[in-house]
């Protein structure tokens, strides 16, 4: 496929040269010049390539890469992500660029989602999108000066100046959230009426978080909306280069904080690509446990606050009691309830302990006896059917066009769960089916799917109780766990290595590697380049909620404010894993 794939570009563009890079990612990785950048893009978007979703967009700063032989000359470089789903691949198109000319033409009129994604490529690198319709800050506020994923850029706090915060520039920071609808292209009035301007969030309970969107409104109806985002950002991704690959593990569980565990496999099964490491089939069942566990937990939190938001209070008690049970497992398992860090490099921290089966036998007896009680006391209220029901509706092609995962996009009718569609982790060896819509993606049907998923969970979790594999819980590797205690008491060069693992890291060999998983809110990725340290050089990490949150305008134009609310509650997202 790769060699097809780079052939038909040679054919079509004979007067361009292109460079395909050998990484350890499951795709094509072909270096592209950037006066053909969009060319390139919209011949791979047609039939009967069909790469028709921009999946990720983002950049990296190459300048203190020791290994780049066989690779253009670059100070900078964009990759481009894109996914045929239909045909189930993927391609990498990268763009080499020099620190003297950062400019790189606009994706924005080939797909929807590209005009996030450059917008914190731009802030975050100082790459110039020409062409783009509104490129200024997103993640990083107005103020903010610098490109924080630069190299030059310090990682650490304690490498800058003493912050300190004056009346004066307290008055510079609140003046620079004040909204100016000007510079949205947004009016004040029409011919027939004037507009308000009204600010949800980013201190409200609909907005899930610390998350605001800044609406136009004739009325009760909503003529735009401009989503604004960034209250939430950590540096999850600067934090990567600094932190040794074992001991980042626990800011992945915070990327989206509700999926714990879930949000560890992506970068633990990309690692172990990097260092060609293979897991015992035990660790596999534990990790996809886990990871099932966190998954309908995520869920039940989400259809009780979205039938919240439409006014019943009643599953909201029920899920949190349901949701307890879940977090006494893990925390049996792991010693931890909603961060466990728990997966490891080439395994698990430590093997399950007596009594675990005993305690998902009682949950899985439980769990399906509550569901219906959601169905009956909630989701057949003939109020919330009228208040989701036909709202926030959104088809296939509107799917793909913004970058939609998960829930999402399967209610459109589109069969794409990772776990099926590219198993990891030993997926491929459990039966369960994937719940699909009817092809309309509507409040109501996002929140039915998400029930019939936990009902598909429980199927998982029934199979890893009853046919858990024997044998050890990580694999006899060097740049694994760290070794037995035994061996370190009896082995110097096993003491040694124990010692450079635990107070370095281990040292990752040469290349790149990329995962995706099936996560709580769509498809998490991680994107992870290893200059042979014992850091990673560049961690690019790719979230669902936040092309989801990008899509807001588009589907809630012409809607009532009401109507805003219940499409929000159904978008199942939280601000950490869209600000990072």
């Amino acid at each position: 496929m790769i060699n097809l794939i780079f052939q038909e570009l040679c054919n079509s563009f004979q007067n361009y040269s292109f460079v395909c890079q050998d990484t350890c990612i499951d795709c094509p990785v072909i270096w592209v010049d950037r006066s053909i950048l969009l060319q390139v893009i919209r011949f791979l978007k047609r039939y009967p390539r069909l790469y028709n979703m921009l999946f990720d967009l983002h950049g990296v700063d190459e300048r203190l890469r020791l290994y780049k032989n066989n690779l253009p000359q670059s100070d900078f470089s964009v990759f481009y992500h894109l996914i045929s789903i239909e045909n189930n691949i993927d391609i990498i198109i990268k763009v080499p660029l020099l620190l003297n000319d950062l400019n790189i033409p606009t994706l924005t009129k080939v797909f929807l989602n590209a005009n996030w994604y450059e917008r914190e490529t731009w802030e975050m690198f100082g790459i110039v999108f020409t062409g783009h319709p509104n490129l200024n800050r997103i993640i990083m506020p107005k103020t903010w000066v610098g490109h924080p994923l630069r190299k030059d850029y310090s990682a650490r706090a304690t490498e800058f100046k003493p912050f300190y915060l004056n009346s004066k520039k307290e008055d510079l920071e609140m003046s620079a959230l004040s909204f100016n609808p000007f510079e949205w292209g947004l009016k004040k009035n029409n011919k027939h009426s004037d507009f308000m301007f009204l600010n949800l969030g980013p201190n409200h309970p609909s907005a899930h978080g610390a998350f605001r969107i800044v609406l136009q409104l004739d009325g009760e109806e909503i003529v735009d909306c401009i989503p604004d985002i960034g209250y939430h950002h950590r540096g999850a991704e600067k934090m990567a280069e600094r932190q040794s690959w074992h001991s980042y593990i626990p800011y992945t569980d915070r990327i989206e904080y509700l999926g714990g565990c879930v949000n560890e496999m992506p970068y633990i099964l990309a690692i172990e690509k990097l260092a060609h490491i293979s897991v015992p089939d035990r660790v596999k069942v534990i990790r996809v446990m886990l990871s099932e566990l966190f998954r309908i937990n995520s869920h039940l939190l989400y259809i009780s606050t979205f039938i919240q938001d439409v006014g019943a209070m009643t599953p909201v008690f029920l899920a949190f009691t349901d949701r307890q049970k879940i977090y006494d497992i893990i925390e049996a398992i792991t010693g931890a309830r909603m961060h466990p860090a728990w997966f490891r490099i080439g395994g698990v921290a430590h093997d399950l302990p007596n009594g675990w089966n005993k305690l998902l036998l009682e949950f899985l007896q439980w769990m399906p006896k509550r569901l219906k009680y959601y169905i009956q006391v909630a989701l057949k209220n003939s109020i919330l059917i009228s208040r989701s029901k036909g709202v926030a509706c959104y088809n296939k092609e509107e799917a793909l066009s913004w970058g939609v995962t998960g829930a999402g996009l399967r209610a459109t009718g589109i069969n794409f769960d990772v776990r099926k569609k590219r198993p990891y982790s030993g997926y491929e060896n459990f039966d369960f089916s994937i719940p699909l819509g009817d092809g309309i993606s509507d409040c109501y049907s996002r929140v039915l799917l998400k029930i019939e998923e936990i009902e598909q969970s429980l199927i998982i979790l029934n199979q890893c109780l009853h046919y858990m594999p024997s044998g050890p819980f990580k694999s006899d590797h060097p740049l694994t766990t760290p070794p037995y205690k035994d061996k370190t008491l009896k082995n110097i060069e096993t003491l040694i290595t124990h010692f450079l693992q635990v107070s370095w890291g281990p040292i990752m060999p040469v290349n790149e590697s990329f995962q995706m998983i099936e996560a709580t809110k769509g498809i998490n990725s991680y994107y992870l380049i290893s200059d042979g340290g014992t850091m990673s050089y560049r961690t690019r990490i790719r979230t669902p909620s936040f092309p989801h949150l990008q899509q807001i305008p588009s589907v809630i134009r012409g809607s009532l404010i009401s109507d805003l609310i219940v499409y929000l509650g159904s978008i199942d997202f939280v601000m950490s894993d869209v600000d990072r």
